[in-house]
């Protein structure tokens, strides 16, 4: 892979790779692998991504509707509708096929890239602190769930973090010894993604995201790992703000799409 700054040389197949590895990190409750297809599904309502069918490469049309209709039935075994993530690794009539059995547009999602480099060693303005600790603790994880989630069932997502089995990092990030920022990074072949962000609203725009973003990206380079990557979805427009302002590049956008109700 050519060396990043260069986003753009990203191949389709490596984007489809990074979906692999984010599925990873985000660990779904039950999951099946059917003809290549990743067969998902979660029992969080937060984080229902980590519920999609992942089918990369290429299928021949006259079986897609066949590896369709097999992941419907395997929902279905859940009582929840299928849904697909469709992303450029994806078979190129997917989309339109899942259009026509009325799937309707869930998500838009940005895949995002950077050299660990670009973010890490930043100073700190004084008055933050960072912490990182190799596991979820109470005080990251209740912090996470009342910016993330509020008022979510916190029983699935703790589950879902206990799942994850790639080398993590979990950091905290403080405003004069009060925890105000989290997220989390997990190292998988030669990438580390980044997940979980969360900042208290009342301290945006105070460096507290930055922070644990150069903080991840710290651990990535003593790890030894030098590409992260992230998703954020489209409509989130103060994590896009971050994200840009830190110097994220976009590989690629993608998009969920969802069965209609029976």
């Amino acid at each position: 892979m050519a060396q990043l700054g260069s986003v753009r040389h990203i191949g389709v197949r490596q984007i489809g790779e990074l979906q692999e590895r984010a599925a990873r990190a985000v660990p779904a409750a039950a999951q099946k692998n059917a003809d290549g297809c990743w067969l998902r599904y979660t029992d969080s309502k937060a984080t229902w991504w980590a519920g999609a069918v992942l089918m990369h490469g290429r299928v021949p049309s006259r079986q897609l509707a066949e590896r369709i209709a097999a992941a419907e039935d395997f929902y279905l075994g859940y009582g929840e509708p299928a849904r697909f993530q469709v992303c450029p690794a994806c078979p190129p009539e997917l989309d339109e096929a899942l259009r026509r059995r009325r799937y309707g547009l869930q998500s838009v999602v940005l895949l995002l890239v950077i050299n660990a480099a670009q973010l890490a060693s930043r100073p700190l303005a004084p008055s933050l602190g960072v912490a990182l600790k190799e596991q979820a603790d109470a005080e990251w994880f209740q912090l996470f769930m009342s910016v993330q989630t509020p008022g979510a069932d916190s029983g699935p997502e703790w589950r879902l973090l206990q799942r994850v089995e790639g080398r993590s990092a979990y950091a905290t990030v403080s405003i004069s010894g009060y925890p105000v920022a989290v997220g989390r990074a997990v190292a998988d072949t030669g990438w580390v993604g980044v997940f979980s962000m969360a900042t208290l609203p009342d301290v945006r725009r105070r460096g507290a995201g930055r922070a644990v973003l150069a903080a991840l990206a710290d651990w990535a380079v003593s790890q030894g790992f030098s590409r992260l990557y992230l998703q954020v979805e489209q409509n989130n427009t103060a994590g896009l703000r971050l994200y840009r302002r830190a110097g994220f590049e976009e590989a690629c956008r993608y998009h969920y799409r969802i069965a209609a109700p029976s």
